[in-house]
């Protein structure tokens, strides 16, 4: 016998359990051989680990239901418990959201460019999205990856980054290497916590189902059953962006994304995002998208401060 805890976090648990706990009687009956202990926002479970799975894929469906519609009747409840809810995720395909964040947060494809990455995300198991800052690149990535591991496409979530600007201040930063640097992959962690309620986010990260790490943790592995996403590959050498691309294995889909005008690497060190992105095209299940001023959702001074710097390059050229 094995213990689970699960938190509810993002709905009233009072909406899940109905009036005097009427629906969570129900739920506790379709599963007799659970025992299931609930105190407000969190349910206990014990039993068989299998059970305890099903149990936990029901819950959750329950949960992205109610962070959606705000209630759940009994005929939901009874349509979710006989595996009749395909219609509802259908739906929200169809609505463009890629998945219900924290506190029911709807989070979709908002842009032409983001909706082409969701497109071809489904098509192809290596994506480049290259583009300026406040496009929605990488959250849009991480999106993608937290639906594929909802819907049970993946089994882990792989995040990394180049350790560029970290590594050259490291030694003068407090704390372990982790320490110091988790704040250059915080964008990460922020994204992250949009969209997975922070208790199970934290669950996750301690059991090593979501991870986050510098582009040199990933040498010598093999990424598979994982959605993989390097951010800010700019960064990365030649030899670094082919070490990681080599660690796809066969049930593996990997995301590149980077601004090849924000290069920080030193003088004479070329690009490995730009070497790539020239010998890989054209590449059968592969897909490049360009992000543009078009693409930018953050204050509207951005967009303008974009086409400054790319005036500013092409008069330069």
């Amino acid at each position: 016998m094995i213990e689970q805890l699960i938190y509810l976090e993002g709905i009233d648990p009072a909406i899940l359990y109905g009036i005097n706990n009427d629906l969570l009687d129900k739920v506790k009956s379709f599963f007799p051989k659970l025992k299931i202990v609930a105190r407000g926002n969190e349910i206990r479970i014990y039993g068989d680990e299998d059970e305890i799975a099903r149990f936990d894929d029901l819950i959750h469906l329950l949960i992205e239901h109610i962070q959606k519609f705000n209630s759940l009747s009994e005929n939901d409840l009874e349509r979710f418990i006989k595996g009749e809810h395909r219609e509802d995720t259908a739906a929200g395909d169809a609505s463009g959201v890629l998945v219900y964040g924290t506190h029911g947060k709807m989070i979709s494809a908002r842009t032409v460019n983001q909706r082409k990455l969701a497109a071809d995300y489904l098509k192809n198991d290596l994506l480049f999205a290259i583009g300026p800052a406040g496009t929605g690149k990488t959250y849009t990535a991480i999106a993608l990856a937290v639906k594929a591991f909802k819907n049970k496409e993946v089994k882990k979530i792989i995040l990394t980054r180049p350790a560029v600007e970290a590594g050259e201040h490291l030694g003068f930063l407090p704390g372990d290497v982790k320490e110091k640097l988790d704040p250059y992959l915080q964008p990460l962690y922020d994204a992250l916590h949009d969209m997975i309620p922070a208790r199970r986010l934290k669950d996750y990260l301690t059991d090593g189902t979501v991870q986050i790490a510098p582009l040199a943790y990933m040498r010598g592995r093999t990424l598979d059953n994982a959605a993989v996403i390097l951010d800010e590959a700019q960064n990365a050498t030649t030899n670094q962006l082919k070490m990681f691309l080599t660690r796809m294995g066969k049930s593996a889909k990997f995301i590149v994304t980077g601004d090849i005008t924000q290069i920080d690497l030193p003088d004479r060190t070329r690009s490995g995002l730009t070497y790539a992105l020239e010998i890989l095209k054209g590449l059968r299940g592969l897909s490049i998208i360009y992000f543009d001023e078009r693409d930018i959702i953050r204050h509207k001074l951005v967009k303008l401060i974009v086409k400054a710097y790319e005036k500013s390059r092409e008069s330069e050229k």
